[in-house]
């Protein structure tokens, strides 16, 4: 006889209300998120309606929509606008906001492209453009859109709080740079509202704010070349807190001017002269080299200076400083003996006789002094970067444009 069949404990047919849910149920994403993509999927709705909202679309209007995700703003678009292009650089994704809207008359409306859009020769022309910005693409992409011949009518964007700060900020603000200038020149900025971290899944690191551009459109928008632009404002920026004269005084910029400037002669057969100066010229124009390169700010409107790292200098604790070993050395002076002092001053006045081991050609010397006649015709050379605006630094431009040097 057979034996008899074991029963099975209790619960293990899985009819209780204390069974193990299988794995593939337990987790409710589909995917892992990728941070190095910058993948915070907005998931609060009413956010999502604002920033489309906000775009103020129109149903003829075509919508480019940078990093799609999973479609929740995509969708919202997708309804009232004629079209939408979504970027997307993970395929994952693109499939995934594909998918959302298969069957649906939006399908037709939809159309997903794989790539990076940094990497795009150019952005696909389009009316508005809105995106849960990825964080480390903001700069690019900001440069990029203002870059375009025909800019979208709107950009609403969610950017890291900072930045949004940045893009928002005036002449005199902390946060007041390079991108302020850019943005403000050549669109209007409005900040729309502030996002908390708690709106992501998963949750970013940061808050984030909202932004509302307007590129300008038509005969308001400035006719200059944005890369000219941009290239001055590269360089007034590079020591914000130092004065344009000591900025545009560097070496690495006046070279940059020379190359500029005999290109700019080739092109329009302006003869030039590329010999070497003689030594007394070349002496006058190491002696006005040499105070440039010395030149000191006076710290005391602004509290402070800012070295290459972006780390605060308190006054009187770097340049400009009153140096209390030097007082020192010179009351030691006073006790040396004669013969030592004659073989220091002797020891000087042989290196200031040392010639300069990269002699000076003419075109040099001539792009030394038309910079500081464009300095000093536009009245700027004493001020600093942050505390010019965009009219500024147009006016200048325009003057360096008029001796022949650009930027571009």
């Amino acid at each position: 006889m057979g034996k008899a069949k074991p029963q099975k404990r209790a619960g293990a047919h899985g009819s209780t209300p204390y069974e193990r849910k299988p794995k593939a149920a337990a987790s409710q994403n589909i995917f892992k998120y990728n941070k190095d993509f910058g993948q915070h999927i907005l998931k609060n709705p009413g956010i999502s309606d604002a920033i489309v909202d906000k775009a103020f679309l129109k149903s003829t209007d075509v919508v480019l929509e940078v990093g799609p995700g999973t479609g929740n703003i995509t969708v919202r678009a997708l309804e009232k606008a004629k079209k939408v292009i979504a970027i997307e650089l993970d395929p994952r994704m693109g499939a995934e906001v594909t998918k959302r809207v298969q069957g649906t008359p939006l399908a037709k409306k939809l159309e997903v492209i794989l790539g990076d859009v940094i990497k795009m020769p150019q952005l696909p022309p389009c009316d508005a453009l809105i995106s849960n910005t990825p964080y480390q693409i903001s700069s690019p992409l900001i440069f990029k859109m203002l870059a375009m011949p025909t800019p979208p009518r709107v950009a609403v964007l969610m950017f890291q709080r900072e930045f949004a700060k940045r893009l928002v900020a005036k002449p005199g603000d902390a946060l007041y740079s390079r991108l302020s200038v850019n943005v403000n020149f050549w669109a209007t900025t409005r900040h729309i509202m502030k996002v908390g971290k708690q709106n992501f899944n998963p949750p970013p690191k940061v808050e984030s704010d909202v932004v509302r551009i307007e590129p300008k459109m038509g005969s308001a928008r400035p006719n200059i070349a944005f890369e000219e632009f941009d290239g001055l404002l590269r360089i007034a920026f590079n020591r914000k807190n130092k004065t344009l004269r000591a900025a545009f005084g560097q070496k690495e910029v006046l070279a940059m001017c020379e190359k500029n400037y005999k290109l700019y002669c080739g092109l329009h057969n302006i003869p030039i002269d590329e010999s070497i100066a003689d030594d007394a010229t070349a002496a006058a124009a190491a002696a006005a080299a040499e105070d440039v390169a010395m030149d000191v700010d006076d710290n005391a409107d602004d509290g402070g200076d800012e070295d290459r790292d972006g780390m605060e200098v308190e006054e009187g604790e770097g340049w400009g400083g009153i140096d209390k070993d030097a007082e020192e050395e010179e009351e030691e002076d006073d006790d040396m003996p004669t013969f030592f002092k004659e073989m220091n001053n002797d020891t000087q006045t042989k290196d200031q006789k040392t010639p300069s081991r990269h002699p000076k050609s003419k075109v040099a010397l001539v792009i030394r002094a038309k910079v500081n006649k464009v300095l000093a015709n536009t009245e700027l050379a004493d001020k600093r970067a942050r505390q010019c605006d965009e009219t500024d630094f147009l006016k200048m431009l325009v003057a360096f444009n008029e001796e022949g040097i650009h930027f571009s």
